[in-house]
Parts: structure tokens; C-alpha cells; sequence
């Protein structure tokens, strides 16, 4: 990703109200993120623990989706759907969002299970312990990593959907 500016942030949102970009607090690690490094870029917001962000870039421009979090399950373990990881129950819980444009507007929503503290970019990239007899494959890490993308840009695409 291209490196951005707080207001380039705000304006990218499709599903955002007024109220909801103005109550909007970045991350307090913004000017320290390494954009080069970032296929996406996701927080959970500071001051409001039951909303989140995410940004992505396709095709030069940026969008950012405003996400709302469930509690997390309680019990068993449960898959992210978008780094495909195995968490505990409690680090996996259903992000919704709202979509963008009349289908919003009507309360329609998509949802999917993700990382509860949307540290999906930082889990694929962890690398997996291999066993002895086991070779690691060249490209076994990058194809996880653009399979989390496009999962994560996918994801994105269906709340711009206005249909």
C-alpha cells in the first residue's frame, strides 16, 4: 500500500456516516506504520471496542470499510476466514458492514468470522513450525499472504456492492 495521510483515511470510507468519521480515532501507531510492508491495513478503534477498520487498495485506490464486532466466542477454537489461521475461541469473532449506498441505507450487511483484534495480516506472516521431514515450498508463505489479500479484498468488495 501507499503510504496515507489521516485525512486521505477519513475520506475513503464508502459505509461511513458523518458521525461516524467524525468520532473516528486513528490508531496510535499511524505515523509508524511501514505501508511498503501492508497488503491491507486494519485497527480496532481506541475509544469504541466494538468498531474497527480496514483499508485496501485495488487498482490505485483506497477504500476503507467501517466493521462492526460481535463478542467473541467463548468455547471452542475457530477459524479466521480471511488469513485462514486457527485461533482459540475467544480471537476469532463475526466482523459485519454495513454496505455502501440504498442497500445500507435499508440495514443490509455483510458479515465474516476474522481475527478479534484484526491482526490478520501479522498472523499469516508467522511462520508455522515444520516438522522434520518437512520442506518448506518455495512461495508456500507469499501464496498465503495473496490469498489473505484478495480474502480481505473480496470481503471489502461485497460491502461497495450495492445491489
Amino acid at each position: 500500500m501507499r503510504a496515507l495521510t489521516e485525512a486521505e483515511i477519513r475520506a475513503s470510507f464508502a459505509n461511513a456516516d458523518a458521525d461516524e468519521l467524525r468520532v473516528m480515532e486513528m490508531p496510535h501507531d499511524l505515523v509508524l506504520v511501514d505501508w511498503d510492508y501492508l497488503d491491507f491495513y486494519a485497527w480496532r478503534d481506541p475509544s469504541a471496542g466494538r468498531r474497527g477498520y480496514v483499508l485496501t487498495q485495488h487498482e490505485g485506490a483506497i477504500t476503507g470499510t467501517v466493521l462492526r464486532v460481535s463478542d467473541p466466542g467463548r468455547g471452542r477454537s475457530g477459524m479466521c476466514n480471511i488469513c485462514h489461521t486457527m485461533q482459540p475461541g475467544n480471537q476469532v469473532a463475526l466482523f459485519s458492514a454495513r454496505r455502501a449506498g440504498a442497500a445500507g441505507e435499508r440495514g443490509d450487511s455483510v458479515g465474516t468470522y476474522i481475527c478479534a483484534d484484526l491482526s490478520c495480516h501479522e498472523n499469516v506472516r508467522l511462520a508455522h513450525p515444520l516438522a522434520p521431514n518437512e520442506v518448506l515450498a518455495p512461495g508456500q508463505v507469499d501464496m498465503r499472504l495473496d490469498g489473505t489479500r484478495r480474502r480481505m479484498e473480496a470481503f471489502v468488495a461485497r460491502t461497495r456492492d450495492e445491489s
